[in-house]
């Protein structure tokens, strides 16, 4: 059978996001992949070496979109462990609350995708209608849908009240309801079964030989996530299972994801119980010292990881960030290979694939 190459992208074949792929086809069958990155390299590393460590929690909130409320945090973690800054207890449960209502967003749109790729358009405008409620609570809280400026260095810049802790739980509420329904979709219904069970399999063996991270590294049964092995903000002091599927295909990695709401859902509802009153902010911040430091975070897609220098002045010397996607797309090569190029979209997507992080 003759073998040809066709181009996939570089428009994203599931969301809006340039990344192109050269896919060696025999027949109907993939037998190789080659990824061309870097279609929308911005120079965010530069970019942030002329700004002063304030500015910078600004340009790193724009790094991202569905998981913009990440990097800020890990970026002021980070700030805080060169300083040796120790955070309100108040603003360590403030940090998680937006940390986990980004992750209810963010792995609701990606099966909300993955449901119209396949052509259930009911079920994407389901999960779609869970997740208004999500953003909705983004906009009552912090004023914004998308990007919350909640970080600031040594805490955060927003706090709650009795009347926000009473909507917020009533958000919560209404959301459990219909995520138990849709993830029965998800896990029984045929005809999202027969495209996604069996579909783009990454074996446990070469997820841990690659580095995967995040829902597509635990849906290949490794039990990781950094909010269970090296907690921060007030994770220690709440609980959560760490999700897991042994199949590693795209059914796996989507019932990772719901099943990770739910806990979200659950680890606000602990915080708004746990958290007592008190300041959000240090009363003073330190002089940033000469030295470097690291922090990593959960991001919805996986760990993210800072990497900060600095010479003692207002701006960082070096500021470098390892995001999920960076690890997780080389392992798109063992998923493809051998499937059938109608599953490509499919197996694109549940990777959940950020280019605009990745590439900077």
């Amino acid at each position: 059978m003759t073998t040809y190459s066709i181009p996939v992208g570089p428009l994203h074949v599931a969301l809006e996001e340039p990344m192109y792929f050269r896919v060696d086809i025999e027949g109907e069958t993939v037998k190789n992949l080659e990824i061309n990155a870097g279609h929308v390299h911005r120079g965010m590393e530069s970019l942030a070496l002329q700004r002063n460590y304030f500015q910078n929690i600004t340009l790193t909130e724009r790094l991202c979109s569905l998981c913009s409320n990440s990097h800020p945090c890990t970026y002021c973690m980070a700030v805080e462990n060169l300083t040796g800054i120790d955070i309100p207890d108040r603003a360590r449960y403030l940090r998680v609350l937006a940390d986990e209502i980004k992750r209810v967003a963010s792995n609701l749109f990606n099966v909300g995708i993955m449901a119209h790729i396949i052509g259930f358009e009911s079920l994407f405008m389901h999960a779609m209608e869970i997740r208004e409620l999500a953003q909705d609570v983004k906009e009552g809280v912090y004023g914004n849908r998308m990007d919350l400026a909640a970080n600031c260095i040594g805490g955060v810049k927003y706090d709650i009240d009795e009347d926000i802790e009473t909507f917020l739980y009533t958000q919560l509420e209404a959301m459990k309801k219909p995520l138990d329904e849709i993830y029965e979709v998800y896990e029984k219904d045929p005809l999202i079964t027969t495209r996604t069970k069996g579909v783009g399999i990454l074996p446990y063996e070469d997820a841990v030989r690659m580095g995967i991270v995040g829902p597509v590294a635990r849906g290949s049964g490794i039990a990781y996530d950094v909010r269970d092995k090296a907690p921060y903000s007030a994770y220690d002091q709440l609980t959560f299972t760490v999700q897991t599927e042994t199949t590693g295909d795209v059914r796996s990695r989507a019932l990772v994801r719901l099943r990770e709401v739910i806990d979200a859902i659950s680890l606000m509802e602990q915080c708004l119980k746990q958290m007592t009153a008190g300041p959000t902010v240090p009363d003073r911040l330190p002089e940033i010292p000469v030295g470097q430091s690291v922090a990593r975070s959960e991001a919805p897609r996986g760990e993210l990881l800072y990497y900060l220098k600095s010479d003692g002045t207002d701006r960082p010397q070096r500021l470098k960030w390892r995001v999920p996607t960076y690890m997780n797309w080389e392992a798109l090569h063992i998923m493809m290979k051998g499937c059938k190029i109608s599953d490509i979209p499919l197996i694109i997507n549940s990777i959940d694939p950020c280019i605009s992080c990745t590439e900077r």
